[in-house]
């Protein structure tokens, strides 16, 4: 905020916990504390953590449709928070990443852990942020309980 002031902008906070989105193909909306209208804006810098992705998503995306301009598109924020997807993307832009397995059943567990080289090994929380749900398996047994801990709450993992 003070770099944009010091270079003569007008900088305004809004936490997106207090706005609220009129959808309208003739004039989509903003609204902040109390109603006032949020379209005075030449661009937003959303700062968004991870539990309120999809909200400032939604929200940057109606600003996108304003025609405000967003330094981090909702597609790129939505992009980057999707592990899975991050990876992938990077694949088809032709960068190199560590060998990466994802399953959806417990059954494929021995053949995900071998499909990967084997232990130690990586176990990854999909919805994990800044090393939450990220564990070290140093067995090929540590490894299989891990996976099939997360299997059995559902949650969707990498390896």
């Amino acid at each position: 905020m003070d770099a944009g002031t010091e270079r003569g902008h007008d900088m305004v906070f809004l936490n997106i916990k207090d706005c609220y989105m009129k959808l309208d193909d003739e004039t989509p909306e903003v609204h902040y504390r109390g109603g006032h209208i949020v379209d005075d804006l030449d661009a937003v810098i959303p700062r968004i953590r991870p539990s309120a992705t999809f909200y400032g998503c939604a929200l940057t995306r109606q600003f996108e449709s304003m025609g405000i301009y967003s330094l981090n598109s909702s597609a790129s924020i939505s992009q980057s928070r999707d592990k899975l997807f991050s990876l992938q993307l990077l694949i088809k832009s032709g960068l190199d990443i560590p060998v990466t397995g994802f399953a959806n059943s417990p059954i494929d567990t021995k053949e995900l852990i071998e499909m990967v080289g084997g232990a130690p090994l990586i176990v990854k929380l999909l919805e994990g942020t800044q090393g939450r749900g990220v564990v070290l398996a140093e067995t090929v047994k540590a490894a299989e309980s891990v996976i099939n801990a997360f299997k059995s709450v559902k949650a969707n993992l990498l390896v």
